[in-house]
């Protein structure tokens, strides 16, 4: 493996894919605490559903047959024969020319087909309505197990659970799943210059931001960060914090120190951990050239920017689709409003706000700053990429643009 080499995202992801293996055992897990979790078993729907046919409006449940040909000058007149309480079975059956009062969410009758909407009937006295719009059968009601068919698959192993996910489960029945525990993911923060957040930075001094960045974004993709808090550059310091990380977690992210400054002592400690290594010292990113990828046995350990936004930038491009490998960014095609340049051999990736232009195109509006900026990040709505080959693009030119 050359160290030396600057890679592109998609061979570090294939690198670091080969030798990091991140899965947790699975548990029972109710429902509520399911949210966000990976399915450790396929899930199958143990009823239908609904359970029974129900209407979808409030109305008249009808047999449609009897308003074929109604109108609002000769409307189809209907005995009402009952009504169908919320949460109560019908009182009877329907029977050719009656009615029953129903509300959407009502069991439908039998011998019902259809439900006329109440703004299509006419009131003629307490036992009698005049429809004056006709219903085909099946409209404006769902039929027992349109939604779901007992026995069908519901959710496939490995699929992260999402709130509707989990309503879906909720209107099956499902009470509890089997799910994989959640990743454990070490955060380590590097640095001599930084102090905790609630300290006022002296000369040359920083606030924390990476430990609760990250955090944020280990969150995101389901899985429990764990903070080491800050670390001295000191080699024999951070080793020792790191072998604790390790142990502790199935991956571990430290930020700053990446880069090959006299004082930055990440990689050396990262080789120092154990085989395979460091896999790679490098991007051909920018942001986050310098960033370190390496495992230890089957964990990973990834060294971040120590700028926010750089570390964040490459979180979201490396470290997200290992952590959470069913997450799918859907870029959007955005106008530039202005002309950027860059450099070849590396992609690009500039923080932009979208917008609509005049004509309701969608625009890509460039963020001044630097990497260290972490405002221009929440001015930001997305990133504009600048493919490796591409040396800028003109302003008004098209550019892919990942929201966050």
């Amino acid at each position: 493996m050359d160290l030396f080499r600057a890679y592109v995202i998609a061979d570090a992801l294939s690198i670091l894919r080969d030798h990091v293996r991140l899965e947790t055992p699975g548990e029972d897990t109710g429902l509520l605490a399911a949210l966000h979790r990976t399915l450790d078993e396929d899930v199958f729907a143990p009823e239908d559903v609904p359970a029974f046919d129900r209407s979808t409006m409030d109305g008249f449940a009808v047999l449609a047959r009897d308003t074929f040909g109604a109108s609002e000058g000769l409307p189809a007149y209907l005995e009402v024969a009952g009504e169908v309480l919320m949460g109560h079975s019908p009182p009877g059956r329907l029977e050719t020319g009656q009615a029953f009062r129903i509300a959407t969410g009502g069991m439908l009758p039998e011998g019902a087909d259809a439900v006329v909407m109440v703004e299509h009937t006419e009131d003629l006295d307490e036992r009698t309505i005049g429809v004056t719009r006709p219903v085909a059968p099946g409209e404006n009601l769902i039929r027992r197990g349109d939604d779901l068919t007992q026995g069908v698959l519901l959710l496939p192993r490995g699929h992260r659970l999402r709130p509707q996910d989990v309503g879906l489960l909720a209107a099956a029945g499902v009470t509890r799943v089997r799910t994989r525990k959640r990743l454990r993911v070490g955060i380590v923060t590097t640095g001599d210059e930084v102090v905790p957040v609630g300290q006022t930075p002296g000369p040359g001094q920083v606030r924390d931001v990476n430990s609760y960045t990250l955090s944020g974004q280990v969150h995101e993709c389901g899985a429990e960060p764990v903070v080491y808090g800050i670390v001295r550059d000191d080699f024999d310091t951070l080793a020792g914090v790191m072998r604790r990380a390790l142990d502790e977690t199935q991956a571990v992210l430290i930020s700053g120190g990446s880069s090959v400054g006299r004082r930055d002592v990440t990689v050396d400690v990262v080789a120092s951990l154990g085989a395979p290594g460091v896999l790679f010292h490098g991007l051909a990113v920018r942001p986050g050239k310098p960033t370190i990828g390496a495992a230890i046995g089957e964990k990973l350990v990834v060294g971040l920017p120590g700028h926010p936004v750089s570390a964040m930038v490459v979180f979201a491009l490396l470290v997200r689709p290992l952590l959470d490998p069913g997450y799918r960014a859907f870029p959007v095609r955005a106008r530039v409003t202005r002309s950027l340049t860059s450099q070849a051999g590396k992609e690009d990736y500039v923080r932009v706000r979208l917008e609509r232009d005049g004509e309701g195109r969608l625009t890509a509006d460039p963020i001044p700053g630097k990497s260290g900026l972490i405002a221009t990040m929440v001015r930001a709505d997305g990133l504009a990429r600048i493919p490796l080959e591409s040396r800028g693009v003109a302003a008004g030119e098209e550019v892919e643009v990942i929201p966050f």
